[in-house]
């Protein structure tokens, strides 16, 4: 069964590849273009609820410019819908990433500037410049240079990373230091880690690592799973969850999600994951 989540293609266009697969009026090539806003939100129709984002850098394979949108996919994880137009730009190549969860853009090299707009974690950027501590980006803006790692370089533990969104707000389909959901908390961290990690929790409970056995406790990196909900265990009780109970990015010991979760009518836990 085709999920229209993960496949470019809205019954009018559809990419070169899915061609003889599936039906659509006409088949694509299409072309890549880059996120230019902080934040921009993917939406399953013009005008439509929120179901992902991308953050700024992140390409987008546009397939079809309608009405002020670009339908297309995530180059990053494969995830489909609608991005407004006038968000996306052309695409170049990055040499740094955001690695601390939101800085500030300056228009020069001093803190006491007013700024300008702000980046989120992970964000791609393209350095023109170093002055002193301060990175001067393409853009013309001004970063803290403290806060971006080269391109290439991933850090190394999921859970540490997550940890740096405690307390952020929970926003349905987020995946920022603004607002996140679930899935897009451990998204976010394996990201950073290098990993790939679909969009979704139950793409991510289908996809990463292997069932626990009923005589195993669930350890630092482990998944926990629910209908719906996912959250990422630090220690054999305790969970680190977006969840819309706090609706806040929180600690919460294990066993107290589960029966509380169960309890509201969430469910039982649909399975414990160990990475591999």
């Amino acid at each position: 069964m085709i999920d229209p989540r993960i496949t470019p293609a809205n019954g009018r266009v559809a990419a070169s590849f899915l061609q003889g697969e599936i039906e659509a009026k006409s088949f694509v090539e299409g072309e890549i273009k880059q996120c230019s806003a902080a934040a921009a939100d993917i939406v399953g129709k013009p005008n439509g609820r929120r179901t992902s984002q991308l953050i700024y850098g992140d390409l987008f394979h546009v397939l079809e410019e309608r009405a002020g949108y670009a339908f297309g996919q995530s180059v990053t994880d494969g995830y489909c819908g609608y991005v407004r137009l006038d968000l996306l730009d052309t695409a170049q190549d990055a040499t740094h990433w955001v690695a601390s969860p939101q800085t500030h853009l300056y228009p020069g090299a001093n803190m006491k500037l007013m700024t300008l707009g702000a980046l989120y974690f992970a964000s791609e950027v393209a350095v023109e410049s170093a002055e002193g501590t301060w990175s001067k980006l393409a853009s013309g803006m001004y970063v803290p240079s403290s806060h971006l790692l080269p391109i290439n370089t991933r850090l190394n533990d999921p859970v540490d990373v997550a940890d740096l969104f405690l307390g952020t707000p929970y926003l349905w389909g987020g995946s920022t230091r603004y607002g996140l959901d679930c899935s897009g908390l451990v998204q976010v961290a394996w990201r950073a880690c290098g990993r790939d990690c679909p969009r979704d929790s139950d793409m991510q409970e289908a996809e990463i690592g292997r069932p626990l056995n009923q005589d195993e406790t669930p350890k630092r990196g482990d998944l926990v799973f629910w209908k719906g909900h996912v959250g990422l265990v630090t220690a054999p009780n305790r969970l680190l969850h977006a969840n819309a109970f706090h609706m806040s990015v929180a600690y919460e010991p294990l066993d107290v999600a589960i029966e509380r979760i169960e309890g509201a009518g969430g469910g039982p836990v649909t399975s414990m994951k160990r990475p591999g």
